[in-house]
């Protein structure tokens, strides 16, 4: 009896391995032997992941092991690989080169020139990619990088006693010279480019929490100085050059607060920082799709600021595809390269970066540049003969500056005599740069009914997860982005930093 029941546990013990099994792998070029990015793993119909930057995916097979027993790999110009899910054992996976038989699969396009493809590429948009209402399972991954090239506060006067140079230079050195910032949310994602809702199945947050304790540190610091020092029904004064503005003193109290509870992840009634964040930045990165009148990646709908050049046909899963590359005349501000479908005029994938500054100003001190933005989309044509978002990968590099005196006077008209009754000034130079990095892999979507997105949930005081170092089990039995190097590696600091 007791050696029955141990089989039992033995074989219920191993089907439990098998079922929560997960294969991760590196796709290489055969040739090269350069990984390669943004490679296409399907694991059932119109269902994949791709790999990162780095060549590499991870694939959790909990529900889907018993539907698939192999994978299929594809990219642009390579053999398509069929792959048995028992022989990946943490291996590297070789794809070769794929030779093109231009002639059955060009003949019907080849007297097209580069006008009359990109004619048809725009002709041909409002046709090829969904517009209708759709819910989407998505991974999303935000990566926040900042540093402060130059921070200098100079003190000049203050009139409260707790207020010196010594707390000034203090706030200076505890700002984080240089932070980074990880958010990763699993979610579904309901609506088109006019409406919009989110629910997140699961969040979390990769940073140091000691940096931001320092800095919650100064503000409780703060809140209790004006607390001690400012009168009832005071406000301040906040003046900077030419201009000023009227703040009163409990809504300063309550920014500090709302900063805290930002940095602790503390629900707010309504909506909290996470689901807020998530949200938008996912609208953005959806209604900036080329196809778009309004997007900035304006290739299509102004051509006529580029020059296009056809360099090759390549292959795409049997399908055959034009490799255009694009370059600016005088008013373009991109270049990159172009996809397209043979058939159809669809273009499927887009490599682009900006060859200028895309925006800036410089008015009274206070300057901002847009100096980056690149990236990469991949799009999928789904069961409907539409074309969705299947992968994005957007960077955006941005500079901002201010270089300006600062005076903070309390004010107070219910105090007889003298009206105003502290000031503390400032001289402000400060120079930041800030890197944003977005990756989104769509899993499924479908059209959805106008009933349908009416009855999708929000869940806008969702709880995300802080981790202060990278956890391979956080998101175990879910299939993500393979996180790159730097994610893997990285570690808050352990130690504290002591607050002046």
């Amino acid at each position: 009896m007791n050696k029955i029941v141990l089989l039992i546990l033995s074989v219920w013990m191993i089907s439990s391995s098998i079922k929560a099994q997960k294969i991760s792998s590196k796709v290489v070029d055969k040739k090269t032997n350069q990984p390669i990015p943004y490679a296409t793993i399907q694991i059932g119909e119109n269902q994949g992941i791709v790999t990162n930057e780095e060549g590499s995916f991870s694939i959790t097979l909990d529900d889907i092991q018993s539907k698939i027993d192999s994978i299929y790999i594809s990219s642009m110009g390579y053999e398509k690989v069929g792959v048995a899910v028992t022989s990946i054992t943490d291996s590297i996976i070789y794809i070769q080169p794929k030779a093109i038989a231009l002639k059955s699969v060009f003949i019907s396009n080849k007297n097209l020139d580069i006008d009359d493809i990109i004619d048809n590429v725009d002709d041909n948009m409002e046709d090829n990619y969904r517009s209708d209402l759709a819910k989407s399972r998505l991974f999303f991954r935000e990566t926040n990088t900042n540093f402060i090239k130059k921070m200098d506060i100079e003190f000049k006067k203050s009139t409260i006693e707790e207020i010196d140079k010594k707390l000034v230079d203090s706030i200076s050195r505890v700002i984080p010279r240089n932070s980074v910032f990880y958010a990763e949310a699993l979610c579904d994602f309901y609506g088109n480019t006019d409406k919009q809702k989110l629910n997140v199945i699961k969040g979390a947050r990769l940073y140091d929490k000691n940096n931001n304790g320092s800095i919650e540190g100064v503000f409780k610091k703060m809140e209790k100085i004006f607390k001690d020092n400012v009168k009832p029904n005071s406000y301040l004064k906040i003046r900077s050059g030419l201009f000023s503005q009227k703040v009163q003193v409990d809504s300063i109290l309550k920014a500090n607060q709302d900063a805290q509870d930002i940095a602790d992840g503390i629900d707010n009634p309504k909506e909290n920082f996470f689901f807020k964040s998530r949200k938008m930045n996912l609208k953005n990165l959806f209604n900036e799709m080329l196809y778009q009148s309004d997007t900035k990646l304006n290739v299509i709908k102004n051509s006529g600021r580029y020059i296009f050049e056809r360099v090759d046909y390549t292959i795409l899963d049997d399908v055959g595809v034009y490799v255009i590359k694009f370059t600016p005349k005088r008013r373009g501000d991109f270049k990159g390269t172009l996809y397209v479908n043979t058939e159809d005029f669809a273009v499927i994938r887009v490599d682009y970066q900006n060859v200028k500054r895309l925006r800036s100003f410089n008015l009274l001190g206070v300057s901002f540049e847009e100096n980056g933005y690149s990236g990469t989309t991949i799009f999928q044509k789904g069961s409907d003969g539409k074309y969705g978002v299947k992968f994005i990968e957007k960077v955006t590099e941005n500079k901002f500056g201010v270089d300006r005196p600062l005076s903070i006077i309390e004010k107070n008209k219910y105090v007889k005599g003298r009206n105003k009754q502290n000031q503390l000034s400032l001289n402000l130079d400060v120079i930041s740069y800030a890197k944003n990095k977005y990756e989104v892999i769509v899993f499924d979507a479908k059209n959805i009914t106008e009933a349908e997105y009416n009855n999708g949930k929000e869940n806008k005081n969702v709880q995300s997860t802080y981790l202060s170092k990278y956890s391979p089990d956080f998101w175990k039995g879910y299939n993500i982005i393979e996180p790159n190097t730097a994610i893997k590696q990285f570690k808050a600091i352990d130690e504290d930093i002591e607050e002046e």
